[in-house]
């Protein structure tokens, strides 16, 4: 097993790029699609671009950070799952010391943008800050964690609203609450895949939670988000005929993925999660779609 202390400067910026998953972009992905739809629609077409550009880059810095602090929290189970048994952390390659100092440039970084932005959205930050860092640690103490990664991954929505100069309204929060469902339906299937190492390590999930009612659940939170969506739509009246498009093309990919993963396959399950990349996409589409 290597060491932090037995590795050449390259190897160990290399361990750095895969504790922050750059090269795996799904999870900014699943942050940056939702943060462009508020930003869209707060600012009825396309927002100014030094607002843009902060909140793109925030996005990157702040999914980067969380995968630090995530790993930090999982340092001493990682090495026991499959599909986290090669993370920098797990390996022995870089300290839990070297995970919090990325994690605290990174939430640095993410802090020198805000000096572009309102300072309602440096308000707002805070509670940016705190879900990122509490989130990797709930799943020592609830069967919730998806619950707390779901409103972490959703917080950019009132972020862009007061980036823009709005406050946030019944429209922000019927997108707030329709992504968090949504995050909570996809990193459920997430858990499933990892669900037979959880269980034997002690870790939480709502897959352990929802047991054989896992796809139902998961389920009837995809629709959850499609209607509390669909709602933020039709009071900007962005709903027909675009709004409900892409939301009839988004229903139709949740009926998929529900095919795919019905029989509870893990790796099926984890393919289930990577494919709700589009689901995001397909949403905005609609939404440049209506506004234009």
């Amino acid at each position: 097993m290597a060491t932090a202390q037995a590795i050449t400067w390259r190897e160990r910026l290399g361990a750095y790029y895969y504790l922050c998953r750059f090269d795996k972009p799904i999870g900014t992905e699943l942050v940056f699609w939702p943060t462009l739809w508020a930003l869209w629609i707060a600012a009825q077409g396309m927002p100014r671009i030094e607002i843009l550009i902060p909140m793109i880059l925030g996005v990157i810095f702040m999914r980067a950070a969380g995968c630090a602090i995530n790993d930090f929290a999982d340092r001493k189970v990682d090495a026991y799952v499959e599909r986290t048994k090669n993370r920098p952390l797990a390996t022995g390659v870089i300290s839990a010391k070297e995970a919090v100092m990325v994690f605290l440039v990174l939430v640095a970084a993410s802090a020198c943008l805000l000096f572009f932005l309102p300072i309602e959205t440096f308000y707002w930050s805070f509670g940016a800050l705190l879900l990122a860092f509490i989130y990797p640690f709930m799943k020592r103490y609830t069967h919730l964690p998806q619950v707390f990664l779901g409103a972490a991954f959703s917080w950019a929505i009132p972020m862009a609203y007061t980036a823009v100069g709005q406050t946030p309204d019944l429209t922000c929060w019927l997108l707030y609450f329709g992504n968090l469902a949504w995050t909570v339906a996809y990193d459920t299937q997430y858990a499933i895949a990892d669900r037979e190492y959880d269980l034997k390590i002690g870790v939480k999930s709502t897959a352990i939670l929802f047991g054989r009612y896992d796809i139902p659940i998961i389920s009837t939170l995809q629709a959850s988000s499609i209607l509390l969506i669909g709602a933020a739509l039709w009071l900007e009246n962005l709903l027909i005929p675009f709004g409900l498009l892409a939301l009839l093309l988004v229903a139709a990919d949740f009926i998929y993925q529900w095919f795919k993963t019905r029989d509870k396959n893990p790796q099926l399950c984890f393919w289930a999660f990577r494919h709700n990349r589009w689901i995001g996409l397909i949403i905005f589409v609609g939404i440049l779609f209506a506004l234009r």
